[in-house]
């Protein structure tokens, strides 16, 4: 599959003049290595195939720190001492992690590169999930999980802005190919956590850390993009050249994309994102489908649990809730980057979002596996959001701003829900009302969707 991928992808922008310089005014030195102290990789059809592989690697990172704490979010509970509300807690950490450590992805990015931002990413996820279940209390390990969700946050905010920028014209194929990739570490790290643990002895901690690995493999492809300079930018090019010749020395590498307008003396335009109606609506919609996402992640495989559930088949169903996104999260954004309005989508994934926790509220048992359907059928409104994302600016520049304002406001938003839900359940004593507010937050989650959806961008609402 990778290949015949990288060799579509690779088919772009051979045309193109002279790139931008990563800050406006800044002087680009002739010669393929870019800004002065800059050492891109030479663009071959190899290194767009490398990247690929690390958009992929990253994309299965992104998740297990999540979703394998939820598969033992009892056994977690009961070694640590948690009580049902730090529980929930700790189900809230990662998007006050992603709200706070996100905003700061664009900054880094542009004064250290994405790649090497991403990178570094990589490796905090990596050391995060080696350290948490050997940090000792809870609050050793929530210092370690908010070092892994540190890593996840920056990585979280820079895909769309990659994507962008190495594939303007595939937005939707690239979108969905990670997209793909988080399901499916997603859905992985839900089923095969609780069988990992009894293989590896039966304890939570080893179960937990395993994880490291994948985050370990993950670091080696961005390693030859680390000294790559230019933000969320277009990577610098030599001195124009005829395309002739250009094509024959690269005949099918990715050209990362030039902004609009660009040239010598081009400038970014400055957006004062706060005042764009669009972006508000985009952060209220991620905010809540986020909300709902960890939640699920966090206590989904717990309500089927408490319903009677053996911990094996609540792990498989939350995989399954999980895994749906694998097929959908490489079809939703290649259709919603067809369309003119997103809106029709929103609407028809917060139907079955409905329909899902209103089955889980009535028998969550008997229907437990037509229920993980709907519910996996709901959360692909994750990938949606990040095509949005990139359908609502028309820079990489604008894509950046756009990314880390709808994200990190978006997770502040999401930071109540999962608390929320555990003291309901813990003063409640059931799922009851857990469940029929996660229904009720899909209502002003389709209503924002609708918002965000519209045939508009961002530069043309809050450029000054």
């Amino acid at each position: 599959m990778m290949g015949p991928m990288a060799s579509e992808e690779t088919r772009t922008l051979h045309s193109t003049t002279a790139g931008t310089p990563a800050e406006p005014g800044a002087r680009v030195p002739d010669g393929p290595s870019g800004p002065a102290g800059s050492a891109a990789p030479a663009w071959t059809r190899w290194t767009t195939r490398l990247l690929i592989v690390g958009i992929v690697l990253a994309a299965l990172n992104l998740r297990p720190a999540i979703t394998s704490l939820g598969a033992l979010l009892e056994e977690v509970r009961v070694g640590l001492g948690m009580s049902g509300s730090v529980a929930g807690l700790l189900t809230s950490v990662p998007a006050l992690c992603f709200a706070v450590f996100g905003v700061a992805a664009p900054r880094l990015a542009r004064r250290f590169g994405p790649g090497a931002v991403v990178c570094l990413g990589m490796a905090a996820i990596a050391a995060g999930l080696a350290i948490r279940p050997y940090a000792g209390g809870t609050a050793g390990f929530l210092a370690a999980t908010a070092l892994a969700l540190m890593g996840i946050a920056v990585s979280n905010v820079l895909m769309p802005v990659i994507v962008k920028r190495y594939f303007p014209d595939r937005v939707g194929t690239m979108t969905g190919l990670y997209s793909m990739a988080l399901a499916c570490g997603t859905s992985a790290a839900a089923a095969v956590t609780v069988p990992l643990t009894g293989w590896m002895g039966g304890g939570w901690r080893p179960g937990l850390a395993v994880w490291a690995v994948l985050g370990v493999a993950a670091v080696l492809p961005w390693l030859p993009f680390v000294r790559e300079r230019g933000g969320g930018s277009a990577r610098p090019e030599s001195a124009p050249e005829p395309s002739a010749a250009r094509s024959a020395r690269e005949p099918s590498a990715v050209r990362p994309a030039p902004e609009a307008g660009e040239g010598p003396a081009a400038e970014v335009p400055v957006l004062r994102i706060a005042r764009s109606g669009t972006a508000w609506a985009l952060a209220g919609f991620f905010g809540l489908q986020a909300t709902a996402a960890y939640i699920t992640m966090g206590w989904m495989a717990q309500v089927y649990r408490d319903a009677g559930v053996p911990a094996g088949t609540a792990g498989l169903l939350l995989a399954v809730i999980m895994v749906m996104g694998v097929p959908l999260a490489f079809v939703i954004p290649r259709v919603a980057s067809r369309l003119p309005h997103q809106g029709p989508i929103v609407v028809l994934l917060g139907v079955c979002g409905l329909a899902g926790y209103t089955g889980m509220y009535l028998a969550p048992a008997a229907g437990a596996w037509a229920w993980a359907l709907l519910l996996g059928v709901a959360n692909c409104a994750f990938p949606l959001a990040l095509t949005m994302v990139g359908m609502r600016a028309r820079t990489g520049a604008g894509v950046a701003q756009l990314s880390a304002f709808a994200q990190s406001t978006g997770y502040l938003i999401s930071i109540p829900g999962p608390l929320l839900v555990g003291v309901l359940y813990q003063h409640s004593g059931g799922w009851g009302l857990p469940l029929a507010l996660m229904a009720a937050l899909m209502v002003p989650q389709m209503l924002f969707g609708v918002l965000a959806g519209r045939n508009r961008t961002v530069e043309d609402e809050a450029t000054r």
